[in-house]
């Protein structure tokens, strides 16, 4: 990529920016929607048929053409597709029947839908550290454990793996149960094995910005028909429609269980279905984008890219760069946006940011007591500036990022105090 500007003036300072047009992005219209997944969905709209549990056998349905694509694309045994993200991991929560008002790990790192899918489950948050890579780190988790947390919700956060296989081998240890977040990171894989193949339950969602956009949705992947079938009972398959999922149904009473109707609805499904044919040619694009800038920005003694726990094991939808200390990353990501690119900071105070843990007041009430509790993952945040990386970029696109932040980064020091 070769350099596109020579005014080396700040746009934040009155010069030029490296670019006008918007940054590529799910809220301005940015979307990998082909003709022919418009088609798939006008086509179930057609239908006149929007609910899955009709008088169809469970096969002819969109949402049950779906799951079963979902379980052979991932070698799953069952898929069920849901309302959101969010409901999907409330669901393999609340499906694993553990005591109510468990211990339920999660990451300090992560997105505010995985505390909130544990209290819709009826359980708490426990919170671990992350280590400079915004990892887990596995020696807080096996505290945590000790002190008896009863299951681990891992988070693939902004699409890069978790080290699943040091996990796995705590969660076995300790006799817990896995659920994996892989929300922000669909269609990921670690050691050849898929993202959200690797806990009791896999959750995922389908919302605007992620990998298979319906706008909103989700689902869930098990091996463990006890588990799907609490799930589906749970999604909403009421008056023995869960038996459809089965050739040989378990022996659930699905009247034990209360309905909280989280089903994906028969558009979506459409609209999912057409998109996962697709999923490979995205991801390759992700991959691509992401592989060119991080190689151009890689070296840098200024500026560090985030590393994968294994080659390849990372979506490339979202490039994460730490800076020195907070304050250097929230002024970075303003100076980069009037550069004309799509970033935020975490741990911006002037930007409130829900990835950013102590920003989660129905947990934490008060924000500085809670990164006084969490230092090591609060410096962490605080210092990690996150820029979109659509499937849609161009090689132009690419070279304006490059150069923007080599632009910021040569008038990084001495800005602040």
């Amino acid at each position: 990529m070769v350099a596109h500007t020579t005014d080396v003036t700040l746009a934040i300072d009155g010069g030029a920016p490296i670019r006008t047009s918007p940054w590529p992005a799910y809220d301005n219209g940015d979307a990998y929607v082909a003709d022919e997944d418009i088609a798939a969905a006008v086509q179930a709209l057609r239908s006149r048929r929007y609910f899955r549990y009709d008088s169809r056998p469970h096969e002819a349905t969109e949402a049950g053409a779906f799951e079963a694509a979902l379980c052979r694309y991932f070698g799953a045994t069952h898929a069920l597709g849901c309302a959101s993200g969010t409901t999907a991991l409330a669901l393999g929560l609340l499906a694993l029947d553990l005591p109510a008002a468990s211990g339920v790990i999660c990451p300090a790192f992560t997105f505010a839908a995985t505390p909130s899918a544990i209290l819709l489950a009826g359980h708490r948050p426990v919170l671990v550290e992350c280590d400079d890579e915004l990892q887990l780190d596995l020696a807080d988790l096996r505290r945590k454990m000790a002190a008896g947390a009863r299951a681990i919700v891992v988070v693939h956060m902004r699409g890069f793996a978790a080290d699943m296989p040091a996990i796995t081998a705590i969660a076995d240890e300790f006799g817990v149960p896995i659920v994996e977040d892989a929300v922000p990171a669909l269609g990921v894989r670690l050691a050849g094995r898929p993202l959200g193949t690797w806990g009791r339950v896999g959750a995922f969602s389908t919302q605007s910005d992620k990998a298979l956009n319906t706008g909103e949705g989700g689902f869930l992947l098990t091996d463990d028909a006890t588990v799907y079938s609490r799930a589906l009972v749970y999604s909403g398959a009421y008056e023995s429609r869960m038996a459809r999922h089965f050739t040989d149904p378990p022996g659930l009473d699905d009247l034990s269980l209360p309905l909280f109707s989280w089903r994906m609805d028969e558009i979506r499904a459409a609209l999912a279905r057409a998109q996962l044919g697709r999923l490979p040619g995205r991801l390759e694009a992700h991959r691509r984008n992401y592989d060119r800038v991080a190689a151009a920005l890689g070296g840098r003694p200024d500026i560090a890219v985030r590393q994968p726990v294994a080659p390849g094991a990372y979506l490339g939808e979202a490039l994460l760069l730490r800076l020195p200390d907070g304050p250097s990353a929230w002024w970075f990501a303003r100076a980069l946006r009037a550069e004309g690119i799509g970033v935020r900071a975490f741990g911006d105070p002037d930007d409130v940011n829900v990835r950013a843990f102590w920003n989660w007041r129905f947990l934490f009430p008060d924000p500085a007591v809670t990164r006084s509790a969490y230092p090591v993952s609060t410096a962490a945040v605080a210092r990690t500036v996150d820029i979109p990386l659509s499937a849609n970029l161009t090689e132009e696109d690419c070279a304006q990022l490059v150069d923007a932040v080599d632009k910021v980064a040569a008038a990084l020091p001495g800005r602040l105090p």
